[in-house]
């Protein structure tokens, strides 16, 4: 890739101090080439109209673009890529029709409605979750509830055994993180040889789980590949528990940094679906959509982005951009709902956020309903960010828990 004759070189308060980043990088403008913390040249989209509508742009590709990111990566170290092409090669990087014909074999199960039937599930775990939290010192709200709550969820959702929770949480916390390539590669590949053997035992012998339904699911008489499959166990699998991870640690941070907002919701309770969607604006789980690359060269306002370089939008940079959010900086749970750009938007909006949403409002009401009092166990400045170019999620949330 041709770099910009002016490029800005990001450094790790970009994924450590994200907002005051982003507050920075608005000023210098809505649409910048930089160089990302891992390397990557990108013209990053902070404004929240101009990322909207790179949305829906359809000179934005996401056809080969694992292909052209492993071209460029080779040629700056000379080494080929170790990540699994199975997992790479997923929703997120197609466009329609192909795009198209993917979600249509998977949407039938992340419906509003079918995911609505999973809620007393959800609060059962939840509950068992709440009860099972030291109340005598300081706990790690992140390991033993932020965490937990979705991945079970979510397994139990797909079919994956028990036992193997834990090992998917290791190479999902790699594969999302800025680790050397080396260690994504192996991480990626261990996940799917995984996926592969569990898709097979499925087909051997179906059982009442997602996967199992996706190994036997058609739409007019079309069905997935196996490698398909194992794409779409990927994004699903990640993508249904990583966004609530950061969802519900990061919401209750917002409300104990925020007494006034955790008072108001404490006694009502109503207000816990427009809280949520304040959450998804004001600390965004998602930091960078996934990259595309423009198959012509495009204007936006006064940027030209040329043909064949890579574009990335950052969500939480658009979700705090004063020209579409009064006051972006305040936490507001009655904030009129909508707008934000916490799940993307367009035809990459995120399947599972029905999902996110339910475990979202279920996992913070059941905190503040099992504990009068939430405090932080450390100060607010020992707060570290997950090192994510990806995902924006804290890496520990100690409180005390009253």
């Amino acid at each position: 890739m041709t770099l910009p004759v002016e490029h800005l070189r990001l450094d790790d308060s970009f994924m450590h101090d994200p907002h005051a980043a982003a507050a920075v990088l608005r000023d210098k403008g809505p649409v910048l080439p930089v160089i990302l913390p891992t390397g990557l040249p990108v013209w990053l989209v902070t404004g929240y109209e101009e990322a909207r509508s790179l949305f829906l742009d359809p000179r934005l590709s996401s056809d080969g673009v694992y292909d052209r990111l492993e071209r460029l990566r080779e040629a700056a170290d000379g080494k080929p890529s170790s990540f699994s092409e199975d997992l790479a090669r997923h929703l997120l990087n197609t466009d329609p029709p192909d795009h198209t014909r993917l979600r249509k074999l998977v949407n039938k199960a992340f419906t509003p409605r079918s995911i609505e039937l999973l809620r007393p599930r959800i609060a059962e775990i939840a509950a068992e979750l709440t009860d099972a939290l030291d109340t005598t010192g300081p706990v790690d709200l992140l390991r033993d509830y932020a965490y937990p709550l979705p991945m079970i969820v979510i397994c139990e959702l797909l079919g994956i055994p028990k036992d193997d929770r834990e090992m998917f949480g290791a190479w999902s916390d790699v594969l999302v993180s800025t680790a050397p390539p080396e260690e994504i590669g192996a991480a990626s590949e261990s996940m799917g040889r995984y996926l592969a053997e569990l898709l097979e035992a499925k087909r051997v012998s179906p059982r009442e789980d997602l996967l199992s339904g996706l190994v036997t699911a058609s739409e007019d008489g079309d069905r997935l590949s196996v490698p398909e499959m194992i794409a779409m166990s990927f994004v699903l699998l990640i993508g249904g528990y990583e966004t609530a991870v950061n969802l519900i640690a990061s919401g209750v941070l917002a409300l104990i940094r925020h007494p006034g907002q955790l008072a108001a919701l404490r006694s009502d309770p109503a207000l816990l679906p427009g809280a949520v969607e304040e959450f998804l604006r004001f600390e965004t789980p998602n930091n960078l959509s996934s990259p595309r690359y423009a198959k012509e060269a495009l204007r936006v306002g006064d940027v030209e982005i040329p043909a064949g370089q890579f574009v990335m939008i950052s969500l939480l940079s658009a979700n705090r951009d004063g020209a579409r959010f009064p006051d972006p900086d305040r936490l507001d749970i009655t904030r009129p709902a909508g707008g934000h750009l916490g799940f993307g938007h367009g035809v990459h909006f995120c399947v599972g956020a029905p999902l996110g949403r339910i475990e979202g409002e279920i996992g913070i009401g059941q905190l503040l309903a099992a504990f009068p009092t939430i405090e932080l166990a450390v100060p607010k400045a020992e707060l570290m960010w997950r090192p994510s170019t990806a995902m924006h999620g804290l890496a520990e949330l100690p409180v005390r828990l009253g």
